[in-house]
């Protein structure tokens, strides 16, 4: 019950001082479950996040899932869960009341108007953050490049160079037996 309960407020944490979306919960993430509890390592985490990345759905709760149920079995599940979803959908319902009484006041239209570059910055660090553990050898660079390249210039779905990478890796990176 211990580790369930651990999760439940890590994660509520999460959910509830990681603004911006599931992206911009990652760091704040990555700081509880590694470098706070250290129930992963980074490179766990980064396996995790890539793993969750590569399915459909909201990273915040597919990396809830992934660290609740490594941590504490289904119990964690839900307590993690719980955590990362309960305090937005509260205050997402709290906001919608304000904000529909309120959309068009000049305070409220200047807090969105700052809010916007705030989680591009989150987005930046977390990039930063991550990328000495995502990209340690020239053929992740590559990977990385020609992902980037693929989703900028050739317009392709995340989906379809998600699962491109992921055929490339199990052709030609994985570990000989």
């Amino acid at each position: 019950m211990h580790s369930a309960a651990a999760l439940l407020i890590s994660f509520g944490r999460v959910g509830s001082l990681a603004w911006g979306g599931g992206a911009a919960q990652i760091p704040l993430m990555k700081a509880e479950v590694v470098e706070r509890h250290r129930w992963m390592s980074e490179t766990e985490f980064l396996d995790a996040l890539a793993a969750g990345y590569a399915l459909p759905g909201p990273i915040a709760g597919k990396m809830a899932v992934y660290v609740g149920y490594q941590e504490a079995g289904m119990l964690g599940v839900a307590a993690s869960l719980t955590g990362i979803i309960l305090p937005s959908a509260l205050m997402i319902g709290a906001l919608l009341a304000l904000l529909n009484n309120f959309k068009e006041h000049p305070r409220v239209l200047g807090m969105l108007a700052a809010l916007r570059p705030a989680v591009l910055g989150l987005l930046i660090w977390m990039l930063l953050d991550l990328l000495p553990g995502s990209v340690d050898s020239w053929h992740a660079g590559l990977i990385a490049v020609a992902s980037a390249a693929a989703l900028y210039f050739l317009q392709l779905h995340p989906g379809w160079v998600i699962l491109a990478s992921g055929l490339i890796g199990a052709l030609f990176l994985a570990p000989r037996p």
